[in-house]
């Protein structure tokens, strides 16, 4: 292993153009309008697995978008990595907020990446992170340095809820048996501070629809007579938390594990900066539940937010009308062990309760998944801790996520497999928004990194 780091300077400028190829391709799942986009993303990809070396590399149909699987099987005896990742990408509005289009990739300086980052949506969520384990890939095999055998699913639909991964594993659990499931879809805390994923939240995702009169009206003549379904929505949604940002739907927080005070104590040591935090957002001032961190906040709480809010007229100029219909799509971020279907139906319950008799209410459920932790005392833990021993020269901190990756619950429970997070974004990359990007540094780095992962967890496995 020790030519990894020569092997990945040698070969950085071939790294960065492929993953540039790759990020041209507008692979986002949630419009249909991209499906061949998809579709071709996939091919790239299967085309780049069977490049590094795999054996076997197919195009695996599903009642959705494809998942791609290979496999290097070097010796049967040997333990098995099987690796996640997903091709797909979230939708890139709003454009007008980007400072070079999406899918038309550019390296940049930045305060963070004075090296340069790529410019791109997928960039770091997952395209870049799913990029880098087909590299370690290639130089372990042209290297003769692979020391147990791999497996890849990467799939097309993580970003839309992963409709039909389920379905998949349920028909190949032969196919993708394994010893540890390895994703790099998370971040760490900063470039000179390496840490591994120790948990994620859970995800209920809901879009709700409230309806008034049968069309809309005119706001001289009806307003303040009958019901403006915007107006009443915005009062809802307004209701949904109290004055101490406490979430107020009823049994919201009665299955919620709360962190022990050992546990928050060792969050708090991990570096961090609040008014960095601040100065980085352009904020003023933080703002969440009473009687926790920012970094409590953001990992170990439950949340309820609105993505998304309309209605009415928003083009240029005036238009006095009163809408028949306002809409809104909410999130609920949840902690072990809240079940994401059981939210959603006290959601769903609590919400149509606050509606007054004069409009009407739907919501309509779109995906979610149960919340994941993984202990730290394991040998598939060992194993991603000494690789960044060897890599960054020092210990990873352990670390909860504020995100959901709501297949690592459905992996454990339908292969039995324990999932390692090592993920290399930082949170300033913008993942999810405008001007998302990723640090050349961080993107080398962890082809140099996950290397180290198989071969200390393919000892470790064998000293069992």
């Amino acid at each position: 292993m020790s030519d990894i780091k020569k092997y990945v300077v040698e070969n950085r400028e071939r790294f960065i153009n492929e993953l540039v190829e790759l990020l041209k391709i507008p692979s986002i799942s949630a419009d249909p309008a991209y499906k061949n986009d998809v579709l071709k993303t996939a091919d790239a990809v299967m085309k780049r697995l069977q490049e590094a070396g795999c054996d076997t590399v197919e195009i695996c149909e599903t009642p959705g978008n494809p998942i791609v699987f290979g496999e290097k099987i070097i010796d049967k005896s040997l333990p098995t990595v099987l690796v996640y990742g997903h091709y797909d990408v979230q939708p890139p509005d709003p454009l007008d907020l980007w400072t070079s289009p999406p899918f038309e990739p550019v390296i940049k300086e930045t305060k963070i990446h004075p090296e340069g980052a790529i410019f791109a949506r997928g960039a770091c969520d997952d395209k870049g992170q799913m990029y880098m384990h087909v590299k370690a890939l290639e130089y372990m095999i042209k290297n003769d340095a692979l020391p147990c055998n791999v497996k890849f699913m990467i799939e097309g639909e993580e970003e839309i809820g992963s409709g039909s991964l389920g379905w998949f594993i349920e028909r190949n659990r032969e196919k993708l048996s394994n010893d540890v499931i390895l994703i790099s879809d998370t971040g760490m805390i900063a470039k000179d501070v390496p840490s591994i994923t120790t948990g994620l939240r859970g995800l209920s995702y809901v879009e709700v629809e409230v309806t008034g009169a049968n069309r809309d009206l005119h706001s001289g003549l009806y307003g303040g007579a009958v019901a403006n379904p915007i107006n009443v929505l915005a009062k809802m949604i307004a209701a949904l938390h109290d004055e101490n940002n406490h979430i107020t739907i009823p049994g919201f927080y009665d299955k919620v594990v709360e962190a022990s005070d050992i546990e928050r104590s060792k969050m708090a040591e991990a570096p961090f900066s609040l008014e960095k935090y601040k100065e980085a957002l352009d904020i003023e001032d933080v703002y969440g539940e009473k009687g926790y961190s920012t970094n409590e906040r953001n990992s170990i709480r439950p949340t309820l937010d609105v993505n998304g809010i309309w209605g009415g007229y928003t083009g240029e100029g005036a238009k006095t009308v009163i809408a028949s219909k306002a809409y809104a799509k909410i999130s609920m971020r949840l902690v072990p062990d809240q079940d994401w279907e059981e939210i959603t139906a006290l959601f769903k319950k609590h919400f149509e309760n606050l509606a007054p008799k004069g409009v009407k209410v739907k919501v309509k459920p779109h995906h979610g998944g149960q919340a994941y932790v993984t202990p730290i005392d394991t040998l598939e833990y060992q194993a991603a801790n000494d690789a960044y021993v060897e890599s960054f020269g020092k210990a990873p901190i352990p670390q909860r996520s504020g995100g959901s990756i709501p297949i690592v619950s459905l992996f454990e429970k339908e292969l039995n497999s324990k999932t390692i997070l090592m993920g290399f974004g930082l949170d300033s990359d913008a993942i999810h928004s405008p001007n998302e990007h990723f640090g050349i540094w961080n993107y080398l780095k962890g082809i140099e990194t996950i290397p180290l992962f198989y071969k200390h967890f393919t000892k470790l496995k064998q000293q069992e």
